[in-house]
């Protein structure tokens, strides 16, 4: 009789597995298999060896022979050495085969990001020359130009700044102090802070920063204060002829092979220096900077940057409540054990180059994976995220597996699991719940209405945490007479969608007055009966959703008869972060919107109905029962509550993230998806051409949607039992995508690729701006449209910001 033990980890603990296995058949239960389990578990990853990273010389000599990279030099540390070094493949193809080296020097593209910009700027703030929260254009003034003026270097590092992707090279330029004037001249495509746009602009701008702040030109800036001191002698800017036998070319430019010039267009138009690309280096150079890093800042006794500094730009630095996870320069991902994918999505940190480099750097299990490629020599069709995610899974699989707990004690400044940390959770992963106003009342016995006749502004949606009607709740509340019931578009049950009558609800015997009917305001029959009015009805977030009109109209009814309105306050199921689109026009008020606002107001119920009653005037008794446990970031499923759809064709929170886009055509000659199973993802009309919408909307590259063609047959609504051709709208990324953007991107395209059918005027209702209709009227592009919104998304944000209660 025996036990076989397998265990990982070091001989340490592979002996306390032992010894914990004899225990347990020498005194049985004493000491259980989950505890035997838990201590193996608990070993930290183990030190690596070249053995068991044999598997990755198959993983790249097979992306050569499928000519995915011409060669490779693939490098990994652990726990201070270097644990395996190797070259594969040819250094060139053209015009001669070349074996790769270990010594080659590759173009490292984006990861001169991180290497040379990011640091440089970490160390000018180490020294108090610079503040990371500070407007750029505190350093470079003439950058505040064009709608940049509250742009803030911390947003460049974590490109949350709203510039686009990069500089346009049309028309053709030179030089670096064009690049700058061209770099004045933008504008943000997204409000600063709203949106992530990975952007090669702000680099450029951080290297131009570092120019101003330090007198030197980032190269001679990097060479002496990043480069020397560590001893990475093959590292550079526009590396000088005598290394050419070792430099790995890339590919050909205007009939000429690139060898020692920046693959990137913009870098090499700059003259080879910039902030985002541009840099040369080798696997043993990077492999002194991961361990700098791994360091806390120094190598060989030449410290660079303060611990603290260093874990502070590979911890998340984005805004709260982005999705979208980014350190300072560095992209974050989770540890790279073997259970990586149960774990926090931070913790190791990384950065990728176009040309085909990565460096990863892990602190957790003290491990660095450098993966450097010429993938795109010599006609830049080469491919190498198979290698790289190979790679990484191999050094995965030998460290093993790892705890949540474990990881927080080897980083301690990790996002865990506390309130304060949980925009930092993947998405839906939220450990706590949110409790709603109709809770809270509860929680605290209805005492605010104790003694009143209450009238009740509900649906289907106005519901507790254990699915408990708020009409049946005041029915029931101690001290509080319900009298009334009164019923928003789609009644009371949330089931129709045309006009709605008064009935009598069967459980109570009490009236429900429809104030989508006859009237759609509270009227003083309605009233007669009443001392407080309470709405409690779920939004969706978007100015048009008539839910909130009808708290508007309901308001002013109260303050005219003198009696006090309660709201109980919900969630924004699109969070109340974001707020993006055109503002409405003064003179467009309806029942479709009756406040100023964008499209998307990032706003509550109870936010809304402050500022309604305070710049509307209205003059309301106004009580707003705030919720518990919420965060202005969470998005419907991060809250614990369940979805209930707020009207019949709002089937899904994907659907309503979509809605605010897609119903800018509403109304227009255009199917929106009703009367099919997925409406608002969804777009048709018997008269469009779906293959050509999808290929021209696709090739708009709008962030976080994609769009392919699509025909449908609605059973009602519009084109009832008509053949339908469009588009069906994929969400690939929620934190990413500005609706309001991409219903602009819509609108243009029908109004472009259809102008003789489509009614480009029938969507000013709901897209609110005269002048944004004017504009699609005058062709412009969609993205300087945006652009024009943002002086007066501005104004509103400041608006806004009085009447946030979270």
């Amino acid at each position: 009789m025996g036990l076989r033990l397998k265990a990982k980890g070091n001989t340490a603990g592979k002996i306390k597995a032992l010894l914990l296995a004899v225990v347990c058949l020498l005194f049985g239960p004493v000491v259980s298999l989950e505890v035997l389990a838990e201590a193996v578990a608990a070993d930290p990853p183990q030190s690596l060896h070249a053995v068991q990273l044999a598997a990755i010389a198959g993983i790249v000599e097979k992306a050569v022979r499928n000519g995915n990279t011409p060669g490779a030099v693939v490098l990994v540390g652990n726990r201070g050495k270097v644990v395996y070094r190797r070259s594969f493949g040819y250094r060139a193809l053209e015009p001669e085969k070349i074996p790769m080296t270990e010594d080659a020097i590759f173009d490292l593209a984006s990861v001169t990001k991180v290497v040379s910009t990011t640091t440089a700027i970490m160390q000018l703030s180490d020294q108090g020359k610079l503040d990371i929260e500070a407007p750029v254009s505190r350093y470079w003034p003439a950058f505040g130009k064009n709608g940049k003026r509250n742009i803030t270097v911390r947003q460049l590092l974590t490109h949350y700044s709203g510039l686009r992707a990069d500089l346009s090279e049309k028309p053709r330029w030179t030089g670096y102090k064009n690049a700058m004037r061209k770099i004045i001249a933008e504008r943000p495509l997204l409000a600063p802070g709203t949106g992530f746009i990975y952007s090669d602009i702000n680099f450029e701008v951080l290297g131009e920063l570092v120019r101003r702040i330090s007198g030197q030109p980032l190269d001679e800036y990097s060479d002496e204060h990043i480069f020397k001191p560590l001893g990475m002698k093959d590292t550079g800017f526009n590396p000088s002829s005598s290394f050419r036998n070792r430099i790995a070319p890339t590919q050909y430019c205007r009939g000429k092979l690139l060898l020692g010039k920046p693959h990137d267009p913009t870098c090499y138009c700059m003259g080879g220096v910039s902030g985002h690309a541009g840099l040369f280096s080798t696997a043993d150079d990077l492999s002194i900077f991961a361990q700098m890093l791994l360091n806390g800042g120094s190598y060989s006794g030449k410290r660079i940057l303060e611990a603290k500094t260093v874990e502070k730009m590979t911890l998340p630095q984005s805004p709260p409540g982005k999705k979208i996870l980014r350190g300072f320069g560095w992209a974050l991902e989770a540890p790279f054990v073997s259970n990586r994918e149960d774990l926090f999505p931070a913790g190791a940190y990384g950065h990728l180059g176009y040309t085909g480099t990565a460096l990863w750097i892990d602190p957790i299990s003290d491990t660095y994976i450098i993966a450097l490629t010429n993938r795109v020599h010599p006609d830049g069709k080469g491919d190498v995220k198979e290698l790289r995610a190979e790679i990484k899974k191999v050094v995965a699989e030998a460290l093993g597996p790892v705890r949540a707990s474990q990881a927080l004690e080897r980083r301690p400044s990790l996002p865990g699991r506390s309130d304060r940390e949980k925009n930092f959770l993947p998405e839906g992963a939220r450990a706590g719940k949110v409790i709603t106003g109709i809770d809270v009342l509860s929680a605290e016995k209805f005492l605010p209405l104790k003694g009143l006749r209450v009238g009740l502004v509900t649906n289907h949606t106005g519901l507790d945490s254990e699915g408990r009607r708020t009409l049946d709740l005041l029915r029931n509340a101690p001290g509080v007479r319900l009298t009334a019931i009164l019923s928003p578009e789609h009644g009371l049950y949330g089931k129709d969608d045309t006009k709605v009558a008064s009935t009598i609800e069967p459980s109570t015997g009490l009236p429900v007055y429809s104030l989508y009917g006859a009237v759609r305001r509270p009227t003083e029959e309605m009233l007669h009966d009443v001392d407080a009015l309470v709405f409690d009805i779920q939004d969706v977030g978007v100015r048009f959703f008539t839910y909130i009109t009808t708290m508007g109209y309901a308001m002013e009814a109260a303050a005219q008869k003198g009696i006090a309105f309660y709201v109980l306050d919900r969630p924004n199921p699109l969070n109340a972060a974001l707020v993006q689109g055109p503002v409405m026009d003064k003179e467009l008020k309806s029942f479709t919107g009756y406040f100023q606002m964008p499209l998307r107001h990032g706003m509550t119920v109870g936010e809304l109905a402050e500022m309604f009653n305070a710049e509307n005037k209205i003059g309301a008794k106004l009580h707003v029962i705030k919720m518990a446990g919420y965060k202005r970031s969470d998005w419907f499923d991060e809250t614990g509550l369940q979805w209930v759809n707020p009207s019949p064709n709002l089937r899904s929170l994907r659907e309503a993230i979509l809605y605010p886009g897609v119903a800018m055509v509403e109304g227009t000659n255009v199917s929106v998806g009703r009367g099919t199973d997925t409406p608002f993802e969804l777009i048709g009309a018997p008269w469009i051409n779906g293959e050509r919408l999808a290929a021209y909307l696709n090739m708009r590259n709008i962030p976080g949607v994609s769009f392919a063609p699509a025909a449908f047959m609605p059973n009602k609504y519009i084109f009832k039992h008509k053949q339908c051709h469009g588009v069906r709208i994929t969400l690939s990324d929620r934190q990413a995508l500005d609706v309001a953007a991409m219903g602009v991107e819509i609108v243009e395209a029908l109004h472009k690729l259809h102008p003789a059918e489509f009614q480009l005027d029938k969507t000013l209702g709901l897209v609110g701006s005269r002048a944004v209709l004017q504009d699609l009227r005058d062709g412009r592009d969609p993205h300087s449209i945006v652009l024009q919104w943002q002086h007066t998304l501005a104004k509103f944000l400041d608006l806004r910001s009085k009447y946030l209660l979270y």
